[in-house]
């Protein structure tokens, strides 16, 4: 959904690049036993070519991240990098407050725009219907009262 988002953001004029991170889990745990496991970066690099966004337009930020707090790290070294003044965030409907909220927390005055998945199936009106909805609200929660306290917490 993610992917297929940020390809239309793309298409529309919005963006002259489409960065994607890399996550640590599951390769590592995966990597013990000896199991190859490409990653959801090969997976969405490869559904954002189907949607029309060239692969020189795509890049793959490092390090790899653990989670939101890390990801928005890598976002925002790439961004002093490259002189960015704006960043797209496209995430989940029930991610966007915390995103929103932790990038305020972490970056350094850069502009952020978060976007939601328009295609999620997150019903913010009636979150509390099905188990996965509640699920990511109360994981939302816990993760803004963690931002909120100074992000005392860790992976």
């Amino acid at each position: 959904m993610r992917a297929q988002e940020a390809a239309r953001l793309y298409n529309a004029g919005w963006a002259p690049q489409v960065w994607l991170t890399r996550s640590v889990e599951p390769a590592a745990s995966l990597q013990e036993m000896h199991i190859a496991y490409i990653g959801e970066d090969f997976f969405n690099s490869r559904v954002l070519m189907h949607e029309g966004v060239p692969s020189n337009a795509i890049l793959i930020l490092e390090p790899a991240i653990n989670n939101t707090i890390d990801e928005l790290r890598v976002i925002t070294a790439e961004l002093e990098r490259s002189k960015a003044k704006t960043v797209i965030i496209v995430t989940t409907k029930a991610h966007t407050r915390r995103v929103h909220t932790l990038w305020r927390e972490l970056s350094t005055g850069r502009r952020v725009i978060v976007r939601a998945t328009p295609n999620d199936p997150f019903a913010p009106d009636h979150w509390w219907r099905t188990t996965r909805d509640a699920l990511d609200v109360v994981r939302e929660v816990l993760g803004l009262l963690n931002a909120w306290a100074g992000l005392p917490l860790h992976p």
